[in-house]
């Protein structure tokens, strides 16, 4: 019997004042070892979802459990750990250093870790042959591709085995066949354990995935499991 690696509980965040309420009153389970879409228009609170399941911020009323943490319990320096060891984050825009090779981006995955210099190249190499790129391990990311440079994104966040991976519009800034290149790595994350998160805007992307969870203005209209047909998706 799987366990949640995610639980959140009647989770509410809320910003200003007067309060602009982005999430209202969110009840989340994902087991360990899920793919799953979250999935939702601009402003409909899913960023906000990822904040608060990456443990970059903390909910303004309820409860939010990842990997057994209760994230409103632990100081910044425990969070800073259970994003460390536990968390990998994958964004649209890469985030690579211009100035390093693919294998040194990778590296820095491992900065705050402990992990030696030395072990943290070992291990960006196999994460890079991972994605498929270990011909690419000395190649700075203006002389790769879109598709080539978010698949050195997916590398660093996944170098330290996370047992869950956020994946924020990991195809939106790629073509068609980079996308699907993309999505095949994340499935193939997935398939060898690590729990995946994508969160989307993108319907036809969220109607292929195993579960989707659709939110609108900051609540969750529908959580679906079983992947849709094209037909079912059209």
């Amino acid at each position: 019997m799987t366990s949640p690696i995610v639980e959140l509980k009647g989770v509410t965040r809320s910003y200003g004042s007067p309060p602009t309420v982005a999430l209202n009153g969110v009840d989340l389970t994902i087991d360990e070892g899920e793919m799953l879409a979250i999935v939702g228009p601009s402003g409909s609170g899913k960023s906000t979802m990822l904040n608060i399941i990456g443990s970059l911020d903390r909910a303004s009323s309820g409860s939010a459990e990842i990997a057994g943490h209760d994230v409103a319990s632990l100081s910044d320096a425990e969070l800073s750990a259970l994003r460390a060891h536990t968390i990998g984050f994958v964004f649209q825009q890469f985030h690579l250093s211009d100035g390093v090779t693919a294998l040194e981006n990778v590296a820095t995955g491992l900065l705050y870790t402990g992990t030696p210099p030395r072990e943290r190249r070992r291990l960006a190499t196999i994460a890079l042959q991972r994605v498929g790129l270990g011909d690419r391990l000395l190649h700075h990311p203006r002389q790769l591709s879109g598709g080539e440079r978010q698949r050195v994104a997916i590398a660093r966040a996944v170098v330290g085995e996370p047992r869950l991976l956020l994946a924020d519009e990991p195809t939106g800034s790629l073509d068609t066949k980079s996308g699907s290149g993309v999505m095949q790595i994340l499935a193939d994350l997935n398939d060898s354990g690590t729990t995946v998160v994508v969160i989307t805007h993108d319907q036809g992307l969220a109607d292929r995935m195993p579960r989707r969870v659709r939110i609108r203005d900051g609540e969750i209209v529908a959580d679906e499991r079983g992947t849709l047909t094209e037909g079912a998706a059209a």
